[in-house]
C-alpha cells in the first residue's frame, strides 16, 4: 500500500465515512484493539457507527512505514464527545470531554485491503470539561 493510498484512507476516516470500510477493510478483516477483537468488516463499521455517533474522532499519522504486505503507523487519535452519552464505547460521557490516544497500529495488506489491524496503546489520556487530563490505559 502506498502512503498517498494510505492518507486518502485517513481523510475519510476523518471524514466519518463509513463506506471507506467498504474500499479498504477485506470482509474478513480482523481487528485487535487493546482487549476488544473485531471479526469481519460488518463488526468494524457497526463499532465506529457506534462511536461516530457520539464522538468527533480524528486521526493525526506522525510516523508512516509501509510496503506491499503492510503498513505500520505511529498515530494519535482525538476524540471529542459532542452529546452527553451514558454508554458510549469509552463509557458514560458528557458533550465537550476529550480522549487521546498515543499508539502504533499495524496493518497487514492484500490486494490493497487491510487483512488485519492491530492497535496498540502507547497512552489513552481522558480530559474533562473542566481540562484536567487524566490517564486511563487501555479503554478496552
Amino acid at each position: 500500500m502506498t502512503r498517498a493510498r494510505y492518507e486518502a484512507y485517513i481523510r475519510r476516516f476523518n471524514a466519518q465515512d463509513l463506506s471507506v470500510f467498504e474500499e479498504f477493510l477485506w470482509p474478513e478483516v480482523r481487528v485487535l484493539n487493546g482487549t476488544l477483537e473485531l471479526l469481519g468488516r460488518e463488526a468494524m463499521q457497526a463499532h465506529y457507527a457506534r462511536i461516530w455517533r457520539t464522538f468527533r474522532e480524528t486521526l493525526e499519522i506522525e510516523r508512516w512505514v509501509g510496503d506491499g504486505e503492510g503498513v505500520a503507523v505511529q498515530m494519535r487519535a482525538h476524540f471529542e464527545a459532542l452529546r452527553d452519552d451514558p454508554a458510549s464505547p469509552f463509557g458514560p460521557v458528557a458533550a465537550g470531554e476529550r480522549f487521546e490516544f498515543e499508539g502504533l497500529v499495524l496493518y497487514r495488506v492484500q490486494d490493497g485491503r487491510f487483512t488485519e489491524i492491530r492497535v496498540a496503546y502507547n497512552r489513552f489520556t481522558h480530559t474533562d470539561r473542566e481540562g484536567r487530563k487524566r490517564e486511563l490505559g487501555i479503554p478496552h
